[in-house]
């Protein structure tokens, strides 16, 4: 298959589509011209950039569960939150060095608890930004879907355990730095996490990922895979009595979604700087659905759009007026839902259709 019927249906769709990730290829690397240059990117906008990537991945996972195959969480922030726990664990590991981390010394502990072994690997930690996310899904998803928990009812589970999550890693006994987490990075691979290349190389590392994410599924619902859980989405019973086994469908695609928001959260801490349990509060997954509602569902590319453009708004109204960035978020998804049930992705085309 091409590359440009990779990024989108039609060729001038696809053009536009790599050209725009070609910026944000590009763009990291701004950061490390000199200070006087036009050009110039600050570290302020080159973690924001790279932080709204991140999020975009973790759009484009639950774009894969909810437009695709019908399946709406309100609970990726956990996945999330789990990746970045994983890769946190690698860096205030390398922050402590052979000593106890600070929380720990903080808590009187004598001994690091032993889910922390081997976690100063940083291979090891990538392992385990894949498998502790994944494996998770897996349980949950096995059971939720082998009992035939659908709608409404399991939306309102991925939420409640990702809730019990935030108040389990919230308590300090749990090792994980309770309210505040994991925070004070100075190193990743013995270079500095704050200098310029540092900085730059985090965030091309995300473009790419987000690239590589946004090709890798676009590829898969291309495929027989792709239009069964469509399929599953429009009428998972009558599936089920032409023979398809939908539980095996569901729970791949619910474990692949998982594994990419860890990914996407291992991404976002080095970042940003810090992980802690707010990142599971129940509030943050509801964004997650805004996002993919705003861009537009089953498009992937919609997603992407979405996560930019609300994460967009949010920067600047948390700053500007921050008491009302609730009540925004709120307004939006209630007009999405009425008058842009297709997102901005659907509207557009329907502005294209209407000029032809």
């Amino acid at each position: 298959m091409r590359i440009t019927q990779l990024l989108s249906d039609s060729p001038r769709n696809s053009i536009l589509i790599g050209l725009c990730f070609l910026v944000l290829l590009i763009l990291p690397w701004l950061h490390l011209l000199p200070d006087t240059s036009a050009l110039h990117l600050s570290a302020y906008w080159i973690t924001l950039i790279g932080k709204i990537m991140a999020l975009a991945m973790v759009a484009l996972a639950l774009d894969l569960v909810w437009g695709y195959a019908g399946i709406l969480s309100l609970g990726h922030g956990l996945y999330f939150a789990l990746g970045g726990y994983a890769f946190g664990m690698y860096l205030t590991r390398e922050t402590a060095g052979d000593a106890l981390p600070d929380f720990m010394r903080f808590l009187s502990w004598t001994e690091m608890p032993w889910f922390w072994a081997g976690t100063q690997n940083f291979w090891w930690s990538i392992a385990l930004v894949i498998l502790v996310p994944g494996l998770i899904a897996f349980i949950f998803g096995y059971f939720a879907f082998r009992s035939k928990i659908k709608g409404v009812y399991f939306s309102i589970i991925t939420q409640a355990m990702t809730y019990a999550a935030a108040l389990l890693f919230f308590r300090n006994e749990t090792g994980f730095g309770g309210n505040n987490g994991f925070t004070g990075f100075t190193t990743l691979l013995g270079y500095d996490i704050t200098a310029a290349s540092t900085r730059a190389m985090l965030c091309f590392v995300t473009a790419l990922a987000l690239l590589l994410s946004y090709l890798g599924l676009r590829y898969l619902m291309s495929q027989p895979y792709g239009r069964v859980l469509g399929a599953i989405r429009d009428s998972e019973n009558r599936l089920q009595y032409l023979g398809y086994r939908t539980l095996w469908y569901k729970l791949s695609a619910w474990v692949l979604s998982a594994i990419i928001a860890g990914i996407a959260g291992a991404l976002y801490v080095p970042q940003v700087g810090i992980i802690n349990p707010g990142e599971m509060n129940p509030v943050n997954s509801i964004e997650m659905a805004v996002w993919v509602a705003a861009g537009g569902r089953g498009t992937l590319i919609g997603a992407i759009v979405g996560a930019g453009a609300v994460n967009a708004i949010k920067t600047y109204f948390t700053v500007a007026y921050p008491e009302f960035w609730l009540l925004i978020l709120g307004g939006l998804f209630v007009v999405v839902t009425l008058f842009m049930p297709n997102g901005i992705i659907g509207l557009l085309d329907r502005f294209k259709k209407e000029k032809e």
